[in-house]
């Protein structure tokens, strides 16, 4: 009897202990969490002991919360706009998502660099590209590729360069606008966390970070740098991350709810605004000082992931070196130029030069590392003059040509073409060279020199590097517009209507453009 009695007490332990066991189990929330939220970990304990819930947080997601199907029950981005879009496109169920905290992604400058480029108005994206392409800024923003706050920050930067005002569609990163603004970087990491360790260790290598607004409060706060960031909100916009919990498995709705209701607290809220430097989610909730001004203007994301795929390819490895674009202008100096036509073609190189204090100039301008070949043709080619730009001496020089070059009888357009694809030929040969691409501006019909059917035959023999490199003609007057367009068309280019728009507009849109 003692034995059977002592058995059913073993039994009913162990069904004890087995249920306690199973409740913890059940208790405890596997979560994939960026790892720019490993500053939350203190508040974990007190999570725990108000729930009943544990999270088992893994600081290592990145921009696309990759991982295998059931391994975390939850994930914590700062931004799940991406990895949404990827869900519908796969027409893939799509998880309840609750915003926690809110952070919009800016730039923090040195003292140095912000004296060297504040103006007295608001800073801009426009100003930021417009002080990389001159060589003024150097930054560091994390990989687009891997981070969602890189790439919160691109779609930003891209946004304000398309200036429409809207969220980003395919045709407004068609023809990338963001050279000038990438050739300003010389630090990335694979997170934001990874970038700003970096910089702390060298300071020296960049005179700005692009991060979360509350990276760089934290980052000012720690009292590592030679000198605080000034943390500028661009006046054209940001993109603002919202740090939003998603639960990956249904089954963990329950508590999943009871961590969401304990974070969304006023207190809760006021403590994780204190502690992280993110604004709480409500408009009432206390927060410090450097957090009471307004965020300013928010930029919509795209809503098709081919369009943050596109951007991402056209941007590319930020870790690497971009060799920087080769751009071939072929001028026509004939007589017919004489007049308004040369004043705006004079005008259009002035504001590529650094002259256009447009946001659009700002971010079309020739910038630092690219190379730029001005051939000045009539009947014959007149002058050639290449400059890699590395200050605003070459930019002179090259302005020089057009400004100073005269004109002379004739028009062979064709065999200027030719000769800008002889000298494409040599450059692809030489190697280590950029995107090219030549620009054919004329007003007239080609009265002398090579046929078009003679160009296109000396064309087709080229080697297919060569031929690889598009020309965008710009028509003016009586150019031959049919002959243009089949140039365009058989180089892989396209005609751009000068008319239409202005000079100025037509070479911002095709600079560097495939």
């Amino acid at each position: 009897m003692r034995r059977r009695a002592l058995a059913a007490c073993l039994v009913i332990l162990a069904a004890t202990l087995a249920a306690c066991s199973e409740g913890k189990e059940q208790r405890t929330l596997r979560v994939l969490a960026s790892p720019e939220l490993a500053d939350i970990k203190p508040l974990l304990r007190d999570l725990e002991e108000d729930t009943g819930v544990t999270l088992d947080v893994d600081f290592t997601a990145t921009a696309d919360l990759d991982a295998p199907p059931g391994s975390y029950d939850l994930a914590w981005p700062a931004s799940d706009r991406s990895y949404l879009l990827r869900l519908r496109e796969e027409r893939r169920r799509v998880p309840e998502s609750t915003a926690i905290m809110r952070s919009p992604v800016v730039v923090g400058l040195t003292p140095d660099a912000a004296r060297r480029i504040t103006t007295g108005k608001p800073l801009t994206w426009a100003d930021i590209a417009d002080a990389a392409a001159e060589g003024t800024v150097r930054f560091g923003m994390p990989d687009p590729r891997r981070s969602d706050t890189g790439r919160a920050a691109l779609v930003g930067v891209a946004t304000a360069a398309a200036g429409t005002g809207g969220a980003l569609r395919r045709k407004d990163v068609s023809c990338d606008r963001l050279r000038g603004f990438r050739s300003g970087q010389t630090l990335t990491g694979a997170s934001s966390r990874e970038l700003i360790d970096t910089y702390v260790r060298r300071q020296g290598a960049a005179d700005a970070l692009i991060a979360h607004e509350a990276e760089l409060l934290a980052l000012n706060a720690r009292g590592k740098l030679k000198a605080p960031l000034t943390i500028v909100h661009p006046a054209d916009g940001m993109v603002l991350s919202d740090f939003p919990l998603l639960l990956l498995d249904p089954a963990r709705h329950k508590p999943y709810r009871e961590v969401v209701d304990w974070l969304r607290r006023d207190d809760v809220q006021e403590r994780l605004a204190r502690a992280t430097w993110r604004r709480p989610v409500g408009a009432d909730v206390p927060r410090p000082p450097a957090l009471r001004a307004p965020i300013g203007n928010a930029l919509s994301y795209p809503d098709q992931l081919a369009v943050v795929r596109r951007l991402m390819d056209n941007y590319g490895d930020p870790g690497r070196r971009r060799a920087g674009d080769h751009v071939v202008f072929l001028l026509d100096f004939s007589p017919s130029m004489r007049g308004a036509r040369m004043a705006d073609l004079r005008a259009a190189f002035r504001g590529l030069s650094g002259a256009d204090p447009s946001a659009a100039g700002k971010f079309a301008r020739f910038y630092r590392g690219e190379r730029i070949t001005v051939v000045r043709f009539a009947g014959r080619v007149l002058e050639q003059r290449t400059v890699t730009v590395r200050g605003a001496g070459d930019l002179r020089r090259l302005n020089d040509v057009v400004a100073g070059g005269g004109f002379a009888p004739d028009t062979a357009v064709w065999s200027a073409l030719d000769h800008g694809y002889r000298l494409a030929a040599d450059t692809v040969r030489d190697g280590d060279q950029g995107p090219l691409s030549i620009v054919l501006m004329t007003d007239g019909e080609s009265n002398t020199g090579m046929s078009y059917g003679e160009f296109a035959r000396r064309y087709a023999g080229l080697a297919a590097g060569a031929r690889d490199v598009p020309t965008f003609p710009v028509p003016f007057g009586e150019a031959d517009g049919r002959q243009l367009r089949r140039a365009a068309d058989a180089t892989g280019g396209r005609v751009v209507d000068a008319g239409s728009s202005s000079l100025s507009q037509a070479f911002k849109e095709i600079r560097g453009c495939r």
